[in-house]
Protein backbone atom coordinates (compact mmCIF):
# COMPACT_ATOMS: atom_id res chain seq x y z
CA UNK A 1 0.00 0.00 0.00
CA UNK A 2 3.04 2.49 0.89
CA UNK A 3 4.75 1.34 -2.49
CA UNK A 4 1.54 2.49 -4.77
CA UNK A 5 1.24 5.71 -2.20
CA UNK A 6 4.83 6.14 -3.14
CA UNK A 7 4.36 5.78 -6.57
CA UNK A 8 1.19 7.64 -6.90
CA UNK A 9 2.79 10.92 -4.96
CA UNK A 10 5.71 10.74 -7.22
CA UNK A 11 3.47 10.90 -10.88
CA UNK A 12 1.16 13.73 -8.89
CA UNK A 13 5.02 15.84 -8.16
CA UNK A 14 5.69 14.83 -11.83
CA UNK A 15 2.44 15.92 -13.41
CA UNK A 16 2.72 19.06 -11.04
CA UNK A 17 5.98 19.59 -12.31
CA UNK A 18 5.08 19.29 -15.98
CA UNK A 19 2.19 21.71 -15.55
CA UNK A 20 4.36 24.42 -14.23
CA UNK A 21 7.03 24.14 -16.83
CA UNK A 22 3.92 24.05 -19.41
CA UNK A 23 3.01 27.86 -17.48
CA UNK A 24 6.58 29.15 -17.58
CA UNK A 25 7.07 28.35 -21.68
CA UNK A 26 3.99 29.74 -22.16
CA UNK A 27 5.12 33.00 -20.08
CA UNK A 28 8.25 33.10 -21.92
CA UNK A 29 7.29 32.56 -25.31
CA UNK A 30 4.86 35.37 -25.07
CA UNK A 31 7.16 37.62 -23.24
CA UNK A 32 9.31 37.66 -26.35
CA UNK A 33 6.69 37.33 -28.90
CA UNK A 34 5.47 40.16 -27.70
CA UNK A 35 8.64 42.45 -27.56
CA UNK A 36 9.39 41.26 -31.13
CA UNK A 37 5.59 42.30 -31.83
CA UNK A 38 6.25 45.65 -30.17
CA UNK A 39 9.56 46.13 -31.85
CA UNK A 40 7.79 45.94 -35.69
CA UNK A 41 5.33 48.52 -35.02
CA UNK A 42 7.60 50.88 -33.65
CA UNK A 43 9.58 50.33 -36.98
CA UNK A 44 6.87 51.28 -38.64
CA UNK A 45 6.20 54.50 -37.25
CA UNK A 46 9.82 55.56 -37.09
CA UNK A 47 11.01 53.65 -40.69
CA UNK A 48 13.28 56.79 -41.31
CA UNK A 49 14.91 56.66 -38.02
CA UNK A 50 17.92 53.98 -39.06
CA UNK A 51 19.92 53.88 -36.22
CA UNK A 52 16.43 52.83 -34.11
CA UNK A 53 15.72 50.39 -36.53
CA UNK A 54 19.15 48.92 -36.18
CA UNK A 55 19.04 48.91 -32.64
CA UNK A 56 15.75 47.11 -32.52
CA UNK A 57 16.74 44.55 -35.32
CA UNK A 58 19.54 43.48 -32.30
CA UNK A 59 16.43 43.20 -30.00
CA UNK A 60 14.89 41.42 -32.29
CA UNK A 61 17.60 39.04 -32.94
CA UNK A 62 18.03 38.38 -29.30
CA UNK A 63 14.08 37.98 -28.46
CA UNK A 64 14.60 34.97 -31.90
CA UNK A 65 17.97 33.08 -30.66
CA UNK A 66 15.55 33.00 -26.80
CA UNK A 67 12.91 31.35 -28.52
CA UNK A 68 14.38 29.03 -30.55
CA UNK A 69 16.76 27.81 -27.44
CA UNK A 70 13.10 27.52 -25.77
CA UNK A 71 12.08 25.27 -28.48
CA UNK A 72 15.24 23.48 -29.16
CA UNK A 73 15.26 22.76 -25.31
CA UNK A 74 11.94 21.04 -25.47
CA UNK A 75 13.11 18.98 -28.80
CA UNK A 76 16.65 17.90 -27.32
CA UNK A 77 14.99 16.43 -24.08
CA UNK A 78 12.09 14.45 -26.09
CA UNK A 79 14.79 12.82 -27.87
CA UNK A 80 17.51 12.17 -25.36
CA UNK A 81 14.44 10.85 -23.25
CA UNK A 82 14.19 8.42 -26.51
CA UNK A 83 17.71 7.56 -27.16
CA UNK A 84 17.97 9.46 -30.38
CA UNK A 85 20.58 11.93 -30.02
CA UNK A 86 23.69 10.97 -32.33
CA UNK A 87 26.82 12.29 -31.36
CA UNK A 88 29.50 12.79 -33.45
CA UNK A 89 33.53 11.45 -33.95
CA UNK A 90 35.08 14.67 -34.64
CA UNK A 91 38.88 15.70 -34.36
CA UNK A 92 38.69 18.53 -31.97
CA UNK A 93 41.31 20.46 -30.00
CA UNK A 94 40.25 20.72 -26.39
CA UNK A 95 42.21 24.03 -26.13
CA UNK A 96 40.33 25.27 -28.91
CA UNK A 97 36.74 24.19 -27.70
CA UNK A 98 38.02 26.12 -23.80
CA UNK A 99 38.77 29.31 -26.14
CA UNK A 100 35.74 29.09 -27.49
CA UNK A 101 33.27 28.46 -24.62
CA UNK A 102 35.52 31.25 -22.61
CA UNK A 103 34.54 33.93 -24.82
CA UNK A 104 31.24 33.30 -24.92
CA UNK A 105 31.02 33.07 -20.58
CA UNK A 106 33.51 35.82 -20.21
CA UNK A 107 31.30 38.33 -21.63
CA UNK A 108 27.98 36.95 -19.68
CA UNK A 109 29.42 36.87 -16.85
CA UNK A 110 30.86 40.47 -17.16
CA UNK A 111 27.37 41.57 -18.15
CA UNK A 112 26.40 40.24 -14.63
CA UNK A 113 29.24 41.86 -12.94
CA UNK A 114 30.63 38.35 -12.20
CA UNK A 115 34.22 37.37 -11.99
CA UNK A 116 35.30 34.17 -14.62
CA UNK A 117 38.25 32.38 -13.53
CA UNK A 118 39.54 29.51 -16.17
CA UNK A 119 42.86 28.18 -14.34
CA UNK A 120 45.00 26.63 -17.08
CA UNK A 121 48.31 24.38 -16.67
CA UNK A 122 49.75 22.94 -20.12
CA UNK A 123 50.42 20.22 -18.20
CA UNK A 124 46.62 19.15 -17.11
CA UNK A 125 46.23 19.10 -20.39
CA UNK A 126 48.89 15.68 -21.51
CA UNK A 127 46.19 15.00 -24.49
CA UNK A 128 44.57 18.68 -26.26
CA UNK A 129 43.59 16.52 -29.23
CA UNK A 130 40.77 14.16 -29.58
CA UNK A 131 37.91 12.83 -30.54
CA UNK A 132 34.39 13.77 -29.70
CA UNK A 133 31.21 15.75 -30.32
CA UNK A 134 32.15 19.27 -30.31
CA UNK A 135 28.80 21.09 -30.80
CA UNK A 136 27.46 18.50 -27.46
CA UNK A 137 30.06 19.04 -25.65
CA UNK A 138 30.01 23.38 -25.79
CA UNK A 139 26.41 22.69 -24.46
CA UNK A 140 27.61 20.88 -21.86
CA UNK A 141 29.65 23.36 -20.50
CA UNK A 142 27.32 26.49 -21.72
CA UNK A 143 24.36 25.18 -19.77
CA UNK A 144 26.50 24.30 -16.80
CA UNK A 145 27.94 27.86 -16.67
CA UNK A 146 24.73 29.14 -17.04
CA UNK A 147 23.58 27.63 -14.39
CA UNK A 148 25.98 28.83 -12.25
CA UNK A 149 25.58 32.32 -13.50
CA UNK A 150 21.54 32.25 -13.05
CA UNK A 151 22.45 31.35 -9.49
CA UNK A 152 24.68 33.83 -8.54
CA UNK A 153 24.77 37.19 -7.78
CA UNK A 154 26.59 40.62 -8.84
CA UNK A 155 30.20 40.76 -7.25
CA UNK A 156 30.11 36.32 -7.30
CA UNK A 157 33.42 34.10 -8.95
CA UNK A 158 33.20 31.42 -11.30
CA UNK A 159 36.35 29.03 -11.42
CA UNK A 160 37.34 26.20 -13.68
CA UNK A 161 40.00 23.59 -13.45
CA UNK A 162 40.67 21.26 -15.85
CA UNK A 163 42.56 18.00 -15.36
CA UNK A 164 43.91 14.26 -16.69
CA UNK A 165 41.97 12.33 -14.30
CA UNK A 166 43.02 8.96 -16.14
CA UNK A 167 44.77 7.43 -19.25
CA UNK A 168 44.91 3.96 -20.52
CA UNK A 169 44.59 2.52 -23.74
CA UNK A 170 44.61 5.19 -25.39
CA UNK A 171 41.72 6.92 -23.57
CA UNK A 172 42.31 9.93 -21.67
CA UNK A 173 39.61 10.97 -19.36
CA UNK A 174 39.27 14.78 -18.61
CA UNK A 175 37.97 16.00 -15.10
CA UNK A 176 36.58 19.35 -14.66
CA UNK A 177 35.94 21.41 -11.31
CA UNK A 178 33.39 24.08 -11.84
CA UNK A 179 32.52 26.19 -8.34
CA UNK A 180 30.83 29.60 -7.98
CA UNK A 181 30.71 32.02 -5.44
CA UNK A 182 27.35 32.89 -5.35
CA UNK A 183 23.90 32.30 -4.10
CA UNK A 184 24.05 28.52 -3.95
CA UNK A 185 21.09 26.07 -4.11
CA UNK A 186 18.70 24.70 -1.30
CA UNK A 187 18.99 20.75 -0.56
CA UNK A 188 15.78 20.05 -1.81
CA UNK A 189 16.20 21.38 -5.32
CA UNK A 190 19.38 20.19 -5.37
CA UNK A 191 18.29 16.42 -5.28
CA UNK A 192 16.21 16.96 -8.43
CA UNK A 193 18.09 19.39 -10.24
CA UNK A 194 18.62 16.89 -13.14
CA UNK A 195 15.08 15.49 -13.55
CA UNK A 196 13.50 17.58 -16.33
CA UNK A 197 11.10 20.65 -15.35
CA UNK A 198 12.83 21.27 -12.46
CA UNK A 199 13.76 25.09 -11.34
CA UNK A 200 14.78 26.37 -7.99
CA UNK A 201 12.33 29.57 -6.58
CA UNK A 202 9.79 29.34 -8.68
CA UNK A 203 8.69 32.63 -7.52
CA UNK A 204 11.66 34.49 -9.20
CA UNK A 205 11.05 34.11 -12.80
CA UNK A 206 11.75 38.03 -13.29
CA UNK A 207 15.39 37.27 -12.17
CA UNK A 208 16.41 33.85 -13.06
CA UNK A 209 14.78 32.52 -16.11
CA UNK A 210 15.27 28.97 -18.07
CA UNK A 211 13.00 25.73 -19.02
CA UNK A 212 14.06 23.93 -16.19
CA UNK A 213 15.27 21.59 -18.83
CA UNK A 214 19.04 22.66 -19.60
CA UNK A 215 20.78 20.44 -16.58
CA UNK A 216 18.61 17.39 -17.73
CA UNK A 217 19.83 17.82 -20.63
CA UNK A 218 23.50 18.59 -19.32
CA UNK A 219 23.16 15.23 -17.70
CA UNK A 220 21.64 12.77 -20.57
CA UNK A 221 24.52 13.93 -23.13
CA UNK A 222 27.10 13.54 -20.34
CA UNK A 223 25.69 10.27 -19.30
CA UNK A 224 26.01 9.66 -23.69
CA UNK A 225 29.30 10.16 -23.52
CA UNK A 226 30.06 7.61 -20.65
CA UNK A 227 30.88 10.23 -18.95
CA UNK A 228 29.60 11.62 -15.20
CA UNK A 229 28.18 14.65 -13.13
CA UNK A 230 27.94 15.44 -9.75
CA UNK A 231 27.27 18.67 -7.91
CA UNK A 232 27.34 19.81 -4.21
CA UNK A 233 25.88 22.82 -3.19
CA UNK A 234 25.26 25.35 0.32
CA UNK A 235 22.61 28.23 0.26
CA UNK A 236 24.64 31.48 0.51
CA UNK A 237 27.55 29.74 -0.08
CA UNK A 238 27.66 28.78 -3.86
CA UNK A 239 27.86 25.27 -5.65
CA UNK A 240 30.58 22.80 -7.19
CA UNK A 241 30.38 21.00 -10.27
CA UNK A 242 32.55 17.90 -11.31
CA UNK A 243 32.32 16.72 -14.54
CA UNK A 244 33.86 13.78 -15.93
CA UNK A 245 34.22 12.34 -19.59
CA UNK A 246 36.10 10.49 -21.38
CA UNK A 247 37.90 10.84 -24.78
CA UNK A 248 39.68 9.03 -27.54
CA UNK A 249 43.29 10.55 -28.14
CA UNK A 250 44.00 11.34 -31.71
CA UNK A 251 46.56 10.00 -33.24
CA UNK A 252 47.99 13.06 -34.81
CA UNK A 253 47.49 16.45 -34.82
CA UNK A 254 45.95 18.03 -38.27
CA UNK A 255 47.10 21.12 -40.33
CA UNK A 256 44.70 23.81 -39.60
CA UNK A 257 44.16 24.38 -43.32
CA UNK A 258 42.70 20.41 -42.74
CA UNK A 259 40.86 21.44 -39.70
CA UNK A 260 38.84 24.37 -41.26
CA UNK A 261 35.47 23.36 -43.01
CA UNK A 262 34.92 25.65 -46.21
CA UNK A 263 31.87 25.16 -47.78
CA UNK A 264 31.84 26.90 -51.45
CA UNK A 265 28.59 26.96 -53.03
CA UNK A 266 29.64 29.11 -55.71
CA UNK A 267 28.34 28.41 -59.19
CA UNK A 268 25.84 26.03 -58.23
CA UNK A 269 22.36 25.66 -59.49
CA UNK A 270 19.53 25.82 -57.12
CA UNK A 271 15.96 24.74 -57.40
CA UNK A 272 13.88 25.61 -53.91
CA UNK A 273 10.93 24.70 -52.86
CA UNK A 274 9.32 26.49 -50.64
CA UNK A 275 5.76 28.12 -50.15
CA UNK A 276 6.16 30.43 -47.81
CA UNK A 277 7.46 34.31 -49.61
CA UNK A 278 9.45 35.28 -46.37
CA UNK A 279 11.66 32.13 -46.18
CA UNK A 280 11.43 31.75 -49.75
CA UNK A 281 13.34 35.19 -49.82
CA UNK A 282 15.41 34.85 -47.23
CA UNK A 283 16.76 31.85 -48.17
CA UNK A 284 16.96 32.88 -51.83
CA UNK A 285 19.03 35.94 -50.98
CA UNK A 286 21.36 34.27 -48.64
CA UNK A 287 22.53 31.74 -51.15
CA UNK A 288 22.42 34.07 -54.32
CA UNK A 289 25.04 36.47 -51.93
CA UNK A 290 27.18 33.42 -51.81
CA UNK A 291 27.57 32.79 -55.13
CA UNK A 292 24.78 30.45 -56.24
CA UNK A 293 22.00 30.72 -58.62
CA UNK A 294 18.40 30.09 -56.69
CA UNK A 295 15.46 28.56 -59.01
CA UNK A 296 12.29 29.28 -56.85
CA UNK A 297 9.50 27.29 -56.73
CA UNK A 298 6.11 28.03 -54.62
CA UNK A 299 4.80 24.76 -54.15
CA UNK A 300 6.02 20.83 -54.63
CA UNK A 301 4.06 20.42 -58.10
CA UNK A 302 5.96 23.85 -59.74
CA UNK A 303 8.98 22.01 -58.20
CA UNK A 304 8.61 18.93 -60.49
CA UNK A 305 7.65 21.21 -63.37
CA UNK A 306 10.79 22.98 -62.79
CA UNK A 307 12.62 20.31 -63.01
CA UNK A 308 10.81 17.92 -65.54
CA UNK A 309 10.94 21.02 -68.36
CA UNK A 310 14.90 22.08 -67.75
CA UNK A 311 17.42 19.62 -69.75
CA UNK A 312 19.60 17.32 -67.37
CA UNK A 313 22.32 18.62 -65.37
CA UNK A 314 20.36 21.92 -65.08
CA UNK A 315 19.73 21.81 -61.38
CA UNK A 316 23.15 20.77 -58.87
CA UNK A 317 20.37 20.27 -55.85
CA UNK A 318 17.16 20.77 -54.65
CA UNK A 319 16.07 22.04 -51.52
CA UNK A 320 12.57 21.26 -50.53
CA UNK A 321 10.50 21.87 -47.78
CA UNK A 322 7.36 19.57 -47.07
CA UNK A 323 4.70 20.94 -45.95
CA UNK A 324 3.52 22.95 -49.17
CA UNK A 325 0.02 23.51 -50.81
CA UNK A 326 -1.00 22.06 -54.23
CA UNK A 327 1.65 19.36 -53.97
CA UNK A 328 3.88 18.31 -50.34
CA UNK A 329 7.88 18.03 -51.02
CA UNK A 330 7.28 14.20 -49.87
CA UNK A 331 5.19 13.74 -53.00
CA UNK A 332 7.24 16.02 -55.56
CA UNK A 333 10.45 14.06 -54.20
CA UNK A 334 8.79 10.78 -55.67
CA UNK A 335 7.26 12.53 -58.96
CA UNK A 336 11.28 13.56 -59.27
CA UNK A 337 12.52 9.87 -58.53
CA UNK A 338 9.97 8.66 -60.27
CA UNK A 339 11.04 10.25 -63.81
CA UNK A 340 13.00 8.45 -66.45
CA UNK A 341 15.95 11.00 -67.05
CA UNK A 342 19.62 10.32 -66.08
CA UNK A 343 19.40 12.87 -63.13
CA UNK A 344 16.15 12.02 -61.49
CA UNK A 345 17.70 9.40 -59.19
CA UNK A 346 21.11 11.25 -58.42
CA UNK A 347 20.09 14.87 -57.48
CA UNK A 348 20.58 15.71 -54.24
CA UNK A 349 17.08 16.42 -52.52
CA UNK A 350 17.41 17.99 -49.31
CA UNK A 351 14.28 18.58 -47.03
CA UNK A 352 13.69 21.88 -45.36
CA UNK A 353 11.04 21.45 -42.79
CA UNK A 354 9.84 22.96 -39.75
CA UNK A 355 9.10 18.58 -39.05
CA UNK A 356 12.23 18.26 -36.60
CA UNK A 357 11.13 15.04 -34.67
CA UNK A 358 13.54 11.42 -36.29
CA UNK A 359 10.21 10.01 -37.69
CA UNK A 360 9.88 13.01 -40.12
CA UNK A 361 13.75 12.63 -41.19
CA UNK A 362 12.93 8.94 -41.79
CA UNK A 363 9.59 9.73 -43.70
CA UNK A 364 11.34 12.09 -45.89
CA UNK A 365 14.67 9.58 -46.80
CA UNK A 366 12.40 6.77 -47.37
CA UNK A 367 10.58 9.36 -49.98
CA UNK A 368 13.75 9.27 -51.40
CA UNK A 369 15.82 12.57 -50.34
CA UNK A 370 18.88 12.45 -49.29
CA UNK A 371 19.38 14.94 -46.48
CA UNK A 372 16.45 16.77 -44.09
CA UNK A 373 17.69 20.02 -42.24
CA UNK A 374 15.32 21.20 -39.64
CA UNK A 375 14.19 24.60 -39.33
CA UNK A 376 15.56 27.01 -38.28
CA UNK A 377 18.64 26.65 -39.40
CA UNK A 378 21.60 28.80 -39.70
CA UNK A 379 22.71 29.35 -43.84
CA UNK A 380 25.85 27.66 -42.50
CA UNK A 381 24.14 24.48 -41.99
CA UNK A 382 22.30 24.68 -45.72
CA UNK A 383 25.83 25.04 -47.41
CA UNK A 384 27.43 22.62 -45.67
CA UNK A 385 24.85 19.85 -46.28
CA UNK A 386 24.36 21.17 -49.66
CA UNK A 387 28.18 21.02 -50.74
CA UNK A 388 28.29 16.98 -48.66
CA UNK A 389 25.57 16.21 -50.91
CA UNK A 390 26.70 17.53 -54.51
CA UNK A 391 30.37 15.90 -53.36
CA UNK A 392 32.19 19.59 -54.03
Amino acid sequence: MSRNRHAFNEMRAESRAKTNFLSRMSHDIRTPLNGIIGLLKIDETHFEDKELIQENHKKMKIAADYLLSLINDVLQMSKIEEGHIVLTHEYICLKDLVYEIESIITHKAADEDIQWIYEKNKEDVPYPYVYGSSLHLRQIFLNIYGNCIKYNQPGGKITTVMEAADVHDGICTYRWTISDIGIGMSPEFLSHIFDPFSQEKTDARSVYQGTGLGMAITKGLIEQMNGSIEVTSQVGVGSVFVITIPFEIAQEQKKDEEIAEKYDIRGLHLLAAEDNELNAEIIEMLLTDDGAKVTVAKNGRQAVEHFENNPPGTFDAILMDVMMPVMDGIAATKAIRAMDRADAKTIPIIAMTANAFEEDAKRCLAAGMTAHLAKPFQIEDVEKTIVECCGK
